[in-house]
Parts: C-alpha cells; sequence; structure tokens
C-alpha cells in the first residue's frame, strides 16, 4: 500500500532544520491566511486550515517533534509502534486563544477586543516653491479619542457580563483543538454597561481639536502623502491609535510646468538674441541664472539645465530643467521698422517651408 502519511514539514512550508521560531512563524502566516474568520464560507480554505493546526500541533512543541522525527510519518496516521499520536489529543485540547488574539485582533481572552483605529485622510494645497524647498505647516482637524470620563469604555458603571463571565471570550472546541473568540455580548471586555458615560453617551470616543505643524519634505507632488503616525483616530484596547495622512496638491504655476523631478520653462526671446546668441538671465527654481544662447537658435528649440529642477523626495538627486525658445514679434511697428524688416527678410536665400507644400 502507498504510504499518503501528512508530511507536516511540508504542510507549514518549513525544512527539517528549522528552528522553533521558524515553524511559529511559518504557521502564523499560514493560520492568517487560510482562518475561518477571514475565509467564510470557503471550504477549502477551512480544510488548509486544519491541516496547518494538526501540523502545528506536533511541530511547534518539542517533545512531539522529536517523537515524530525519530518514528517517522506513519504513527501520527495510524497510531503505529512506538508512538500513539492520540496520546497527544485525547483529553487534551490544544487552545489557540493567545495564538490568535494578533492574527485576528482579538482579545485572546486578556480583557478588551484590540482593534486599531481609523486612519483620517485631509488635504494641503502648496504652492510650487513650497513643494520644492519643503515647508513646515499649520494645520487643523478634529479627530476621535478615547473618552477622559469612562478611559474609552462608554460607560459610568458596569458590571461583570453573564455571558463570558467576566472572561471577555467565548470558546469553541473544534476536534483536538479550541479556539477563542471575542464575546459579542461585551465586545470583548468581560464587563456589561449598567450605565451609559454622560460625557460620550456610551461611546467611549470624544472629538478632540488638534493644530499642529506638519513638515512637507523637499520634492513632494501633487497626488504624494505625508503620514504622521499615531494621529489618527483613537483605537480599542491594546489596538493603537489610526494614523493622519496629509495628501499634497501643488498649484499650478505662472511660469514653470512640472513633469516629475523635471521642470519645463517656455522662454521668449528676441530675433536678435536667435539670430545673433546671447547671454540672458531666465528664472529658475532657486532664483535667477545666466543661459548662453547659440547663434542661430531656432524657435520652439529645446535647451537643457543639469540639475536645475526638482529634488527627489527618495534619492534627493535633482531633476533637470528644460527651456523651450519663442522668439518674440514685435507689434505696432513703423514704416521705418518695415523697411529694416524688409532688409532681414532678403537674408532669407530660400522659404523656411521648402519642401513642406508641393504644386
Amino acid at each position: 500500500m502507498a504510504n499518503t502519511a501528512k508530511d507536516y514539514y511540508k504542510t507549514l512550508g518549513v525544512g527539517k532544520s528549522a528552528s522553533q521560531d521558524e515553524v511559529k512563524k511559518a504557521f502564523r502566516k499560514l493560520a492568517r491566511k487560510y482562518h475561518p474568520d477571514l475565509n467564510s464560507g470557503d471550504k477549502t480554505s477551512e480544510h488548509k486550515f486544519k491541516e496547518v493546526n494538526e501540523a502545528y500541533e506536533v511541530l511547534g512543541d518539542e517533545k512531539k517533534r522529536a517523537d515524530y522525527d525519530q518514528f517517522g510519518k506513519s504513527p501520527f496516521e495510524g497510531g503505529g509502534a512506538g508512538f500513539d499520536y492520540r496520546a497527544y489529543t485525547s483529553g487534551d485540547s490544544f487552545d489557540f486563544g493567545d495564538m490568535f488574539s494578533d492574527i485576528l485582533g482579538g482579545a485572546g481572552g486578556h480583557g478588551q477586543a484590540d482593534f486599531r483605529g481609523s486612519d483620517l485622510v485631509m488635504g494641503l494645497e502648496l504652492t510650487l516653491e513650497e513643494a520644492f524647498s519643503g515647508v513646515a505647516k499649520p494645520i487643523s482637524f478634529n479627530r476621535e479619542v478615547n473618552c477622559k470620563d469612562c478611559g474609552g469604555t462608554g460607560a459610568e458603571t458596569f458590571q461583570q457580563c453573564d455571558r463570558c463571565k467576566g472572561t471577555g471570550r467565548l470558546s469553541a472546541a473544534k476536534g483536538f483543538f479550541k479556539m477563542a473568540q471575542p464575546c459579542p455580548a461585551c465586545n470583548g471586555t468581560g464587563k456589561r454597561t449598567t450605565k451609559a458615560c454622560r460625557t460620550c453617551n456610551g461611546r467611549g470616543k470624544t472629538l478632540q481639536a488638534e493644530s499642529i505643524k506638519v513638515k512637507i519634505p523637499a520634492g513632494a507632488d501633487s497626488g504624494s502623502r505625508v503620514r504622521l503616525r499615531g494621529m489618527g483616530g483613537a483605537g480599542q484596547g491594546r489596538g493603537g491609535n489610526g494614523d493622519l495622512q496629509i495628501e499634497i496638491t501643488v498649484r499650478p504655476h505662472p511660469l514653470f510646468t512640472r513633469k516629475g523631478d523635471d521642470i519645463y520653462l517656455e522662454l521668449p526671446i528676441t530675433f536678435g538674441e536667435a539670430t545673433l546668441g546671447a547671454k540672458i538671465e531666465i528664472p529658475a527654481m532657486e532664483g535667477l541664472t545666466v543661459m548662453t544662447l547659440p547663434p542661430g537658435a531656432q524657435s520652439g528649440q529645446k535647451f537643457k539645465l543639469s540639475g536645475k529642477g526638482f529634488p527627489s523626495t527618495r534619492s534627493g538627486k535633482r531633476g533637470d530643467q528644460f527651456v523651450v525658445l519663442k522668439i518674440a514679434v514685435p507689434k505696432n511697428i513703423s514704416d521705418k521698422d518695415k523697411e529694416a524688416i524688409n532688409q532681414i527678410e532678403a537674408l532669407y536665400k530660400e522659404s523656411p517651408r521648402k519642401g513642406m507644400i508641393r504644386k
């Protein structure tokens, strides 16, 4: 008969030389993945969850693991000679309550259920200059905090929960192990409210106004976010506060257009500057800079000023500034001006549109 015995190491995805900590970490990862509370109605996940727990029941215990390694897989399947797997499960259920308290955020039988507070998101508008250099901006917002009068319980007076007898959890046996979940009657606190807190009307939370300065890093762009940890909604039990996320919007600039860490500037120049070349002052993010135009520059021609763009928020490396030329045409010219322009026209030996139009 073929050996169909289970390989507990393979079930947990670890090697036989894995340490107990590695076994435990593998179990936690798989237990989270296949836990019935996270896969409601999924029979495949339920079956996998049972297999994972069965494997950890053995490999998570050093004595059972040693016997398993010594006698092989068969005794665990059929109670073979030298080792009786049933001796480890008969009349002894394995309590996963504490194990799953951190996986599912539940109480695990130790007081109030633990839930992380909600995250808050607020918008913040910056000028292009502020986004370039970074800035500390004052902001004001409201967030939920635990009620100071009741400590976040929502109760002015309370009594022991009669359903869980004050333990805060209910246990249910499934095969050779048992599961513990927060008591729904008292939300895992082990206490029932007899009189609601008048300050928070039994919610356990109150709104608090906050005014702080948020530091925006140099190089921030529209759509980027700055996270202020712990400045969101209040958590429950041992669950921490949520975070405040500041979503950045950068206002359009009258001169510059930003593309990633590069900036673009459309620069008007005269016909003479384009023809003869020139050194001209142009605006940059850090103030004025000097740019040299070569003789014969063309309208629409693009020049790059390396390292004059925005700093990267990741590496700090600067982008580039691109200057796009645009020849400005004079207006309100006199007859004398027209004569001068006609003389310039005579300099063209052929039409600049030659080859574009076919007759």
